[in-house]
Parts: C-alpha cells; structure tokens; sequence
C-alpha cells in the first residue's frame, strides 16, 4: 500500500493483478522482459514512445509488465484494478515529481505495502537503440535508485535523457493524470499558451517567447532609465543656468573679501604698536613708584622701637595687676566660706524648732485618734450586742452544698454531650467541604467541555444556555450536546469516538420527541437565528443490544473492546449513537491488530474497525465483488478528553444531602445543649448566692468580736506612745543657745577679712592707672605708624599694579606680535614680506581708519546673501555631471535601439508561427465542436501586443445554440463540459504534437453518453491515423458498439480472487487455448 487510505489486495495472500491479453496486440504478460517492440510494429512507433512498462512490488502490483502499441491504447478496468497505477509507473519511471501525481509527496508510498523496495522499468523507442530507464525505490530511506540500460545513473541524468526525446510528464497537454483532470480547466490563458508551446510548438518557440519577455523586460529598464536620464539632464541644465548669475555674484563678493582679509593682516601690527608705546609708558611710570616705597619703609624704623619698648613696660603693669586680683580672689574666697558657715547655723536654728513644732502636733494628732478609737469600740459592742442569737445553719448549707454539687455534675456531663456534638459537626463540616471540592472538580471539568464548546460552537453554546433556562417548555427530557453528555472511561481512547462520530452530530442536542425537537428548533433556529443541529432517539431502545460477535472472538486479532464500551452517555443518546453509527459493532484494537490487518480483513469480514492509530472502512466492489478497504489516520480528540464521571458525581450530590441533614441535626441537638447548659448555670448561680447569705450570717458575731479585740489593742499601743512636750522644748533652746555664741565669733573673723579684701582693691585701682597711661601712648605711636603704613600699602599697590599692567602689556605685544605674523603666515625669525609692505602703504594707518573700512567692506560683502562658497564648485561639477550624463544618453539609447530591433526579429520569428499554430488548433477544435452540433474556438489572447508575458490561448465553447460562447473556466462549465472541451483540445493537439505519446486518465467519467461516444470516435479516428503520436486512453468502463480500429491496442486489467500467479502464466498456452474454442464453436 503506498498511501494511508490505499486498496488491498484480494482474499488470496499471494495473488498480484495482471492485466490480460484480448489479442495478440494486447497481450500483457507477467514475467517477459523485451528490450525492443516486435519487429512488424518497431517502424510504426516514433521517438520516445514507450515500447515495455514493468513492475514490481508498485502500488497494487506484484509483478506486472504491460507492451503498449505504437498508436492508440486504450486501458480498461474497474475501479480499483491497477489501471491508475500504470500512469503512476510512466510518471515515476520518467523521473516524474510524486507530488505530480496528486496521491503522495513521497516516492515510498508507491511501494507495495508490506514490501521493502519497490521498482519501476520504461523501455523507450529509440532508432539509435531502445532506452531502458529503470527506478527502484527504498521504502525505509524513501530514496530512488536510478539506471539506464541496466547501468548506474543519477536523476539528473535520467531528467536530460527525457527531456532530449520531448517528455514532459509535468506538462498537463501531454500528462493529464486522474487527480489533475480538473486542474486543466483551470489553467490560465497564460499557463496554457506556456503548456501548448512546450507540447507542439517547435523547440525554438518556447525559447523564442522567453527572449522576447525577457528583451521586454530589459526594454522597458531601458525605457525607464533613458526617460530618468533625460529629465535628470534637465533638470540638471535647468539649475546650471539659474545659478549662473550666483556664481558671477560670488566673485564680486570675493573681491570685497580678499580687502577684509589684508585689512585684518594689518590691523594686529597697527594693535601691536599702539600696545608696545603704551607699554614703555607704563614701564617709566612703575620705577617712579618704586624709589617712593623705599623711602616710606626708612621712615617707620624709629616709631617700631618706641612701641617695642611702651609693649615691654605694659606687660610688667598687666603682671602686678593680676598678682593684686589673686591675692583679691583668695581674700574673698575666705569672705564666702564664713558667710557659709553663718548660714549653716541658721539653718540648723530653724531644723530644731521645726523639729520641736512636728512632736507637738504628733501628741495632738495621737489624742484625737484615741479618741476615735475609744467611740469606735463603744459602737462595735453596741452593735454585737444587738445582734440575735444564731440558729445552726450548717444542715442548711450542707443541702445548698449537695444540690450544688448534682448541678455542677449535669452541667459538666451537657458541656461534654456540647464538646462531643461540636466536633461531630467540625467532621460534618470538612466532609462536607471536601464533598463540595470534589463537586468542584466535577464541574470545573464539565466548564472545561462547555468551554470548548463555547469557543468552536458559539451558536451551540447559546442554545445549551437557552435549553437549560427553558426547560419546562419541552414535554419530555432534551439531552444537550452529546458532547456534553458523553462521558469517556479512559481519556486516551477519546481519538476513536471523536473519529467515528462526526461534528455535525457531536454537537447535536438528542430528543425523545418530534413535537420538542421542533418547538426547540423554532425558537432557537427560526427566532435567534443560531445554527445548531438536532436529532431523535428511537423509539425502540439500541443501546442495550449486543454485537454481531462477541469481543472474545474478535480478542486474538488485538482487539480489546467495542466503541460503545469505551464511555457512557444516556440512554437515548446511546440508543441514537448504536442506531445510526452502530458503536455496539465497531471493535478497536491495539498495534498488534494494525500489523495483521490483511488477515483481519479477511477473516473477520468487520466493516469498520480501529487500530491503535487509523480507522479501516472495508467495502466491496460493485464490479469485482472484491473487498476493497481503505485506511485512514486518526485525528488528535479536541473534545472528548476531559472526562466527568456523572454517577460519582450523583453520589457525591447524594451525600452531600445526607451530611446537611446530619449537620442540622447535630445543630438541633447543640441549641438543646445550650439551653439546658445556660439553665443549669443560672441554677448553679442561684444556689451559690443562697450559701454564701447562709455562710455570711454565720460568720458576723465572730468577725464582730476579731475587730473589737483588734482595736482594744491598738488603742492601748497609742497610750503607751506618750511624749513629754516640756522636756523635749527646753532641750531645744539649749542647743539654739550654743549656736548663737559660735555664730557671733564668725561674724567679727567675717569683718576683718572684708577690710584686707579693701585694701587690695585699691591697689589695684592703682596699677590699672598706669596700664592705661602706657597703652595710650602705645596707641598713639601705632596711629602714627598705621597712618604711615597706609601710604605705603598704597603706594606699594601702585607699584604691583604698574608691574603687572607692564607684565599684562608685554604678553599682549607678544600675543599682538604672534598673531601678526600668524595672520601672514611668517615664522618667528622672517621678517614682513615685501608684498604685505607694498599693500599696507595703501591702506589705513589707525585702528579706527581701519576698522571703519573694515564695516564698510564687510557691509559690502553682506549684501551678497545666499551665496556659500561651494556654489562655484557644485557649479562646475554640474557642468562635468550634465556632459557625462550626456554621454551615456546617447549610449542608452543606442542599446534600447538594439534591443528594439532584437524584439522585432524574434517577435517575427515568433509571433508568425505561433499564430498559425493557434489557427491549426482553431481549425481542429472548431471541427470537432461542429462534429457534435456544439460550438468552440481557440483563439490568441492579447490585451497588449507590447507585454508578451500576457499572451495566452483563450478556449471558449457553446454546448447550447440558445448560449453564448463562453471562456472554458472551472466554474461556468459543468464537469462533463469541462471534460469533453479538454478532451477535444488535446485531440486537437494530437497532431500537431512533437512529443513521442500522451497520457489522459479517466476523463470521460463525467461526460453523458452521447458525447463521449463522440469523443471516443474523434480519439480512435485522430491517434490512429498515420504519423501520430503514441496515445494512452485509460478507463473505467465503456459504451456499447463504439468504433474500432485495427491500429489500436487493448489492454484489459482483471483483478479478482481466482488469478494465477506470476509464475504460473503461459501467454502461448493461453493463445492455443483462445483458437481452440475459436475454431469448434462453429461445430456446436
């Protein structure tokens, strides 16, 4: 097999397809290799006509070899025999494209299935010699081995060698195969002028007609650059003359500018000399200066002295002055420590009475509290001795004390029943927590499918929304999507549904009634314009029934299930699935049933069946009874792979309900608790209260008789804590007393230092006197001597001013000097030349001449705007510009001259022929159309005589004598027209054809009778006759009673159960045979 949904072979593992002989002129064996015709039909074939056709292990054939006539051969065969697989092996075998073919890009799917190499052997008729081209062909690498006469080649050899004997197997007018039939029709004018000249043009025409595009090509570059050219020189010599004006203007301008320049040689050596006669000034002016500094520095010698020796006294003053203020410090710290010692008696005066005043107030204080406490004990016994006896209240409390001791157990045993319902209901609650998140999980799932659903079918998505919100509008249940509603076991296994049920269907809603599905249909189809789709489940029940065979039988060839075991889905949408796709008999198997499918196939007798990765469809023919299977690759599921498991979901629901109704149960319980908990406590409370009355009323008397004690012996601690008042003041003065008598002494030691401190500060007084009188005169001498320093600051700044101005001077006259010479291009030794002397006489000799010139030269020079200095250069390199462009011009032009002359010759040489070719075509075509009462014609389309790329050959027909003639399209035609205009063109060409044979499969399959009995009589009479080409007709199926003609060739391809094998077949025995009954039928 060499495609994916490829025909096998028939039930007989060793039998190939061979087609038989119907004479001697068609005889076809299986195992002769000729390497030449015979020789009575050797002169009647032309150059290049294929003469053998083999094969081995190809497509449907094991070993075939097939000896085509030189004219016209026709084959025939049922569908799915081997007939297409002969044009396969001439396209192939002539080094021809796989994709070409229209069935595979690659060259191994060609091979034989099962087999490892495969090959394909064309033997062409040559004068010279028969040419035996010969491709083998490696499934495992998908490589061709190529060999001419049985030796080594490449492709590229092989391609020269074909293309030498003019064919082209890529050329539709020559090579029309099954699947390109209908590509023919839509060829582009273009495309068919191209394809007509290869096919019967000379070879010089094709040629020809590529020159000439490309010389218009080159022409029109030409046209386009002279025409660029000319206006550029234009515009060029346009600009040259408008600036012509500028360019005399810039000279004017120059001339003014060249007096600026020796203006500004001459004004710097004018600067430098201005500055060099003021700097000499400056020079007299600062010795001057100089001998006045040194007279004032002579003059302050003698007051430096002076003050030098007033500074020496005043420093002994200022020392005695500050001996004196020691000696006064040290009296005075004296003076402070009496006066602090005076005060500490004072306070040791005051510390004592204050002391004195605190017991007399502590005796009041402790009078009164004695009395406080003497009335507090009367009224204490008062009140105990009023107080009634009390009864024995202990069996009292005991009672209180067991009924409390009983509640407290009832209550300790509620809140434990309160505990043990609390965490029942915390377990309630995370097992209803973990139910919801496995719910959760379900619909995130089931949101997975409907969004997926939701970005491929919008339409269906809103009508899912609409259904679920209207579902009591509908009588019976409405099942949404089936999409949505299966549910796959096993993700992996989701690619076999999805593959097996088609879209249209998957998406369809599922109803149990007529009258649902068309209230459901009118709302959404009619009124929300939504494309949906909708279908009824039977009303008998499919989806319990069981297969054909049982899964057991089937288990041997690797099959491990039926489509309709692999998910689940409601009843009526199983039912509608096993009804009309039949799920319950489609089994699917693994790799292993793939690797022995032929004998499934035949053993099993299974319409449709799965493998790991392709589905097979088993059919037999119409023709042959012969099981036909094709196989095709599965694709990747999109919708089926998120799997909901809809019953564990129902449970999961179902217990979740349970759990709620637990959880209010265990809430009901909880308040009850609560209750009875909060009733207890407020016993509890209320038998506490009465116990501790009990317990108070026992403990007053006792506690009455503890504070009588307990203040009886205060109040005689305070008795005992007496304090004699009279005692304690005289002690007091006696101490005052003694500190008076050693305060007066301090006193008079106070006076006598407050007198030396006196005296040491008039001496002071003194010294300070004279200090003031020294520094009076110190400041006088140094007035005088500042006086005298200011004026010579002054003059001595002067002088550094003087000094640096003459400095500052003579760095400009250099700089001026530099820059003189500078501006005349002199170096540091060369003296001014003679020129710029000569120049400078005539001009100015003061800056303000000079600069006034230098305005009126430079506002001269203004004048001249919008000129820049390259306006001369661009100037003159246009001049340059516009006369090499000129140049080439000229050459240019003689080249497009040439190339014109060259189009016309070879447009001569072309066009000429090519019209009577188009005629000859014309004149064929039309005959043929008028043969069957139509009407064509084949004409030359032009839309521009100058664009030679847009010629072509336009085809129009008329089937009808009421029509118009129309252009031959793929789409105003239908496919019997078409097929009958393309078939009547080739004939057309047939002989006017240079190449050696041409190739039409299957084209008569759409035409009506009639016409393709007048087709098959235009080809027997056109490929017959003399001097024509060899042609290959291919066919399915013939009329009854056609034309025939001895010069044809018939080769019939059998294929059926009962064929011999290759090495079996006896062409002579066979023939002996057919003349055996030939010639005893008359007898009978």
């Amino acid at each position: 097999m060499a495609t994916s949904s490829g025909k096998t072979s028939t039930p007989t593992p060793l039998a190939s397809k061979r087609p038989l002989p119907k004479d001697p002129s068609s005889e076809v064996p299986s195992k002769k290799k000729s390497s030449a015709p015979p020789l009575s039909l050797s002169g009647h074939f032309v150059e290049g006509s294929i003469v053998r056709i083999a094969m081995e292990n190809f497509l449907t054939y094991d070993i075939c070899e097939v000896c085509p006539g030189p004219h016209l051969n026709m084959i025939i065969g049922a569908n799915g025999t081997g007939k297409s697989s002969i044009v396969c092996a001439i396209c192939l075998g002539l080094a021809g494209k796989p994709a070409f073919m229209g069935r595979a890009d690659k060259v191994g799917f060609f091979v034989k299935r099962g087999c490892s190499k495969g090959m394909v052997e064309i033997e062409l008729f040559r004068s010279s010699g028969n040419l035996i081209i010969t491709r083998e062909i490696d499934v495992a690498k998908n490589q061709s081995f190529w060999f001419i006469n049985k030796k080594s080649t490449t492709q590229k050899v092989v391609e020269e060698q074909v293309a030498a004997l003019n064919i082209q197997v890529g050329n539709l007018c020559q090579f029309l195969p099954q699947d390109k039939v209908g590509e023919f029709a839509k060829l582009s004018k273009i495309e068919l002028l191209e394809a007509t000249e290869k096919s019967i043009g000379p070879p010089e025409m094709h040629r020809y007609h590529c020159e000439l595009k490309n010389f218009r090509e080159k022409e029109k570059q030409l046209e386009t650059s002279c025409k660029e050219k000319t206006e550029y020189l234009e515009k060029m010599v346009q600009r040259n003359e408008r600036y012509k004006q500028d360019v005399e203007r810039f000279y004017e301008r120059k001339r003014h500018l060249d007096l600026i320049e020796m203006l500004e040689a001459k004004r710097p050596w004018v600067e430098y000399e201005n500055v060099r006669q003021e700097y000499e000034e400056v020079k007299l002016a600062r010795d001057r200066v100089k001998d006045e500094v040194r007279k004032l520095k002579d003059g302050q010698i003698p007051i430096t002295r002076r003050i030098e020796e007033i500074e020496m006294q005043r420093h002994n003053l200022e020392a005695q002055i500050k001996a004196k203020a020691t000696d006064i410090k040290e009296t005075s710290q004296k003076c402070k420590q009496k006066q602090d010692v005076i005060e500490r008696k004072d306070k040791h005066i005051e510390e004592l009475q204050q002391a004195l005043t605190v017991k007399q107030n502590a005796e009041l204080d402790r009078q009164r509290r004695i009395s406080n406490t003497r009335k507090m004990i009367e009224d204490l016994q008062n009140e105990l001795r009023t107080t009634e006896n009390c009864v024995n209240l202990q069996p009292q409390i005991d009672d209180i004390t067991n009924d409390l001791r009983r509640v407290q157990d009832e209550k300790e045993s509620c809140e434990s029943e309160i505990i043990d319902k609390l965490k029942e209901r915390e377990t309630l609650e995370k097992e209803k927590k973990s139910v919801n998140d496995q719910i959760v999980q379900f619909d995130n799932l089931m949101n997975q499918k409907e969004d997926k659903l939701r970005q491929r079918y919008r339409d269906t998505y809103d009508a899912v929304l609409w259904l679920r919100n209207n579902r009591d509008k509908f009588k019976q249940r409405v099942y949404e999507p089936i999409m949505l509603m299966i549910n796959m076991k096993d993700n992996k296994n989701a690619k076999y549904v999805e593959n097996h049920i088609p879209p249209n269907d998957l998406r369809a809603f599922v109803f149990e009634s007529q009258e649902d599905m068309e209230v459901f249909l009118k709302e959404v189809r009619d009124n929300k314009k939504l494309r949906v789709n909708a279908v009824i489940a039977p009303r008998s029940s499919y989806a319990d029934r069981a297969p054909s065979r049982s899964l057991n039988e089937l288990r041997q060839y690797g099959f491990f299930s039926y489509l309709r075991e692999l998910f689940d889905a409601p009843a009526p949408v199983m039912s509608y699935l096993c009804s009309q796709y039949h799920i319950h008999e489609v089994p699917v198997g693994t790799e292993r049933t793939r690797e022995r499918i032929e004998r499934v196939i035949q053993e099993t007798r299974l319409k449709q069946m799965y493998t790991a990765e392709e589905k097979y469809v088993v059919k037999t023919s119409f023709y042959s009874n012969k099981v036909i299977s094709s196989n095709t690759s599965l694709k990747v599921a999109q919708f089926l792979t998120v799997t909901v498991d809809l019953e564990q979901r129902r449970h999961l629901e179902e217990h979740l309900k349970e759990i709620n109704r637990k959880l209010q149960a265990v809430e009901s319980g909880l308040i009850a608790l609560r209750e009875k908990n909060k009733h207890l406590e407020h016993k509890d409370n209320e038998l506490r209260q009465r116990k501790k009355e009990l317990l108070e009323r026992k403990n007053k008397k006792r506690q009455l008789e503890q504070k009588i004690s307990s203040k009886l012996g205060s109040l005689k601690l305070m008795e005992q804590d007496a304090c004699n008042l009279e005692e304690e003041e005289r002690k007091a003065n006696t101490k005052i007393k003694e500190i008076n008598v050693q305060k007066a002494k301090l006193v008079t030691e106070l006076t006598n230092l407050i007198k030396i401190c006196t005296s040491l500060h008039i001496q002071k007084v003194d010294l300070i006197l004279q200090n003031t009188t020294v520094i009076s005169e110190k400041n006088k001498l140094e007035s005088d001597y500042m006086a005298a320093s200011s004026q010579l600051r002054v003059k001595e700044q002067h002088f550094i001013e003087l000094d640096e101005n003459r400095q500052r001077l003579l760095q400009k006259c250099k700089e001026l000097m530099r820059r003189a010479r500078q501006v005349c291009n002199l170096g540091a030794e060369q003296t001014v030349p003679q020129e710029y002397q000569t120049a400078f006489q005539d001009l100015p000799n003061t800056l303000d001449e000079i600069d006034a010139l230098l305005t009126e030269e430079r506002s001269r020079a203004s004048c001249f705007t919008g000129l820049n200095p390259t306006v001369v250069e661009e100037y003159t390199k246009r001049e340059e510009e516009i006369e090499q462009l000129t140049e080439e011009l000229k050459i240019k032009k003689v080249e497009l001259d040439k190339y014109r002359e060259s189009i016309s010759q070879v447009k001569e040489r072309w066009l000429n022929p090519l019209k009577e070719l188009v005629e000859k075509i014309n004149e064929k075509f039309s005959n043929f159309f008028s043969s069957m009462q139509c009407a064509g014609e084949v004409d030359l389309h032009i839309e521009n005589e100058e664009d030679y790329d847009k010629y072509g050959i336009r085809i129009r027909v008329k089937f009808r004598s009421s029509t118009q003639l129309h252009e031959l399209t793929p789409h105003h035609q239908s496919g019997g027209e078409r097929s009958v205009s393309t078939m009547l063109y080739l004939m057309a060409l047939q002989e006017l054809n240079r190449c050696p044979f041409r190739v039409v499969d299957e084209i008569n399959q759409g035409m009506d009778p009639i016409n393709e009995r007048r087709v098959f009589e235009m080809v027997v009479n056109t490929a017959c006759k003399e001097n024509t080409s060899q042609y290959f007709f291919i066919t399915p199926k013939l009329l009854q009673n056609l034309p025939y003609s001895e010069k044809m060739t018939v080769l019939f391809v059998y294929n059926g159960p009962h064929m011999l094998e290759p090495n079996r077949w006896n062409l002579k025995a066979f023939q002996r045979r057919r003349r055996r009954i030939t010639f005893t039928q008359p007898s009978q």
